[in-house]
């Protein structure tokens, strides 16, 4: 449900809008506020709105107007590297397979190796789970474009070893 809009809210998510700018910083907004405190509860309240979703501890990301009732869906690929801020990982297991065609079925969970975090984090109803890996690992992904933005993917050949049959 979607909640009232002040016109300082308004504001805000008009220019980012405009601008189509859906993945943003607190830097792309902090001139329509006066001090930093201020920035931090209408972002508060855009989320509490569910205008807003914070990705990370700087990033968030802006639901469109054009979306139905609040909901949204973002390619999972896309919203992993704006999580990861495109770089430090890779995406592995099903989800690596489903993308070259080793699997049919659409898997429920991505797996994402990082050096820098794991555990799991639940966004527009997809499943991220973060594996903690070395760096030397890092150098088996290979990047490739989708919808003209880049990811990172376990290559082929390592993909096919990892599946279980």
């Amino acid at each position: 449900m979607i909640f009232g809009l002040s016109s300082k809210e308004l504001e805000v998510i008009s220019f980012l809008e405009f601008g189509e700018k859906y993945y943003f910083t607190r830097t792309d907004v902090k001139n329509f506020f006066k001090n930093a405190n201020l920035l931090s509860f209408y972002l508060h309240k855009l989320m509490k709105k569910k205008r807003i979703i914070k990705l990370n501890r700087r990033k968030y990301f802006l639901v469109p107007i054009k979306a139905k009732k609040g909901f949204w869906a973002e390619h999972p690929f896309i919203l992993v590297d704006e999580i990861m801020n495109g770089s430090g990982y890779f995406i592995g297991g099903s989800y690596a397979g489903y993308y070259w065609k080793l699997i049919e079925q659409i898997p429920r969970e991505i797996d994402v190796f990082t050096t820098k975090r794991q555990g799991t984090l639940s966004i527009f109803n997809i499943k991220i789970n973060f594996h903690r890996t070395t760096q030397n690992n890092l150098k088996n992904s290979f990047q490739q474009k989708i919808a003209g933005h880049s990811f990172f993917i376990l290559n082929k050949e390592k993909t096919t070893r990892g599946l279980k049959w």
